[in-house]
């Protein structure tokens, strides 16, 4: 996970115990995705080391947006919005750290407490006038934006997001002066806005106060591409934005060049099981063990052991490893299904249908060309109905057992999934 650091961090760390570290998350969004993840087992790690661990939500800074690593201007979000993301942010940060009293108990703050009555004036004079526009143009993120850039696509930037350091540079300051708080901590494309605000306390207090920066590295693909999007889009923590089901796929289906390093990142196996699992993975890799080991144990601290079950349970019916259908959640029935057809029926039509009928001749995709195909595949044992064989081509839809009162999932030989619903 390590990525940089400034020199006397480890120092720092070994010799006071317990030190205040943060992080800031940006409230753009109403939840955290996977690559916030990553930042987040950081205060994880930090914790568990006895330190204390400081989530910042930046409610004043959301409102501008960071240019770190981006290329055009963020749209801005009004304070309603970024409050409820907030919100949902705490909500999930409780799942991974522990938030008391104690002296290495986690705290959550949010910087639009100091900065909405922190007059402009007041800032330019206070804060400002110790950072030159020179050393403030030697970022990295500032330099790839300054002067719009057609090869790049970048825009240039307006003076909006080129105060964004200095505005990350006070959070560090005003964390150091009131939470004794002495390290800033993100991934790596942070380290220019972090390494401010150590410049910062250090200016503000003439020479005397001394804090230190500790970076991460992006996660990314073996191919050096961003890791955290799915087919769908981000994979998002919140349940009603990334579903349990997809969220236990996306990491069911990592690539063996890339489960070595994501099984370190994201979850908290000791390096022994680890390397256990790497054995018994390449003993016979089909098995997909590492990537088994990897889904359930983030699946389950994102979200539950109940709806990591529920995946689990879904995945085997889905892909033909057996599975009870009617242990299925509706939620979770239909995310499984997401992508594969969805036919629709009126109940009113169904009182003297068979099925013979319903699979060849009532929905507006066929499943079959027609009802003498039905029976053939019957004969044949290759035609199921919610998890069970079907035996009578004249079966009357009235008197199958519906999942959810509504739905039939049809299986058309070894791995053709219908999700039939009756409206």
């Amino acid at each position: 996970m390590f990525h940089d650091m400034m020199p006397g961090t480890a120092e720092h760390l070994t010799a006071n115990q317990p030190i205040t570290g943060y992080i800031g998350f940006d409230p753009t969004a109403p939840s955290l995705h996977i690559g916030n993840l990553a930042t987040i087992m950081l205060l994880v790690h930090l914790q568990r080391a006895g330190h204390r661990p400081v989530a910042l939500v930046g409610g004043a800074t959301g409102m501008i947006g960071d240019p770190s690593g981006k290329s055009a201007e963020r749209n801005l979000l009004d304070e309603t919005t970024l409050r409820a993301n907030q919100d949902g942010i705490r909500k999930q940060l409780e799942k991974f750290i522990e938030f008391n009293d104690s002296p290495t108990g986690a705290r959550i703050v949010n910087n639009y407490d100091w900065f909405k009555e922190f007059g402009f004036l007041q800032f330019l004079r206070d804060v400002g006038k110790h950072l030159t526009v020179n050393y403030m143009m030697s970022k990295e993120s500032v330099k790839r934006r300054i002067g719009g850039n057609e090869d790049t696509g970048a825009e240039g930037i307006s003076y909006t997001e080129f105060s964004y350091q200095l505005l990350q540079g006070y959070d560090f300051f005003h964390l150091y002066q009131n939470l004794g708080c002495t390290l800033q901590m993100g991934a790596s494309d942070q380290w220019g806005n972090i390494t401010t605000g150590t410049e910062l306390i250090r200016r503000l207090t003439n020479g005397e106060g001394k804090a230190y920066a500790l970076t991460g590295q992006l996660i990314t693909k073996a191919d050096g591409t961003k890791y955290g999007k799915s087919e769908t889009g981000t994979v998002w923590l919140d349940p009603t934005m990334t579903s349990p089901y997809q969220f236990y796929q996306f990491f069911l289906n990592a690539a063996d060049a890339d489960v070595p390093r994501l099984i370190r990142v994201f979850t908290l196996l000791s390096q022994e099981e680890i390397e256990a699992l790497e054995a018994e993975h390449t003993q016979a890799p089909h098995l997909r063990v590492l990537q088994k080991a990897l889904a359930k144990d983030v699946t389950t601290r994102v979200h539950s052991a109940e709806a990591y079950e529920d995946a689990v349970a879904a995945s085997e019916v889905l892909f033909g490893k057996g599975g009870d259908l009617t242990t299925l959640s509706e939620s979770t029935l239909l995310d499984a299904f997401a992508g594969l057809p969805h036919l629709r029926v009126s109940r009113a039509e169904t009182s003297d249908l068979n099925i013979s009928v319903l699979l060849s001749e009532a929905t507006s995709q066929q499943i079959l060309p027609s009802r003498g195909e039905v029976r053939k595949l019957i004969k044949a044992n290759g035609l199921g109905i919610n998890g069970d064989k079907l035996t009578s081509p004249e079966a009357l839809i009235t008197d199958l057992p519906l999942l959810h009162n509504k739905y039939l999932v049809v299986k058309k030989g070894r791995k053709d999934y219908y999700l039939v619903e009756l409206t």
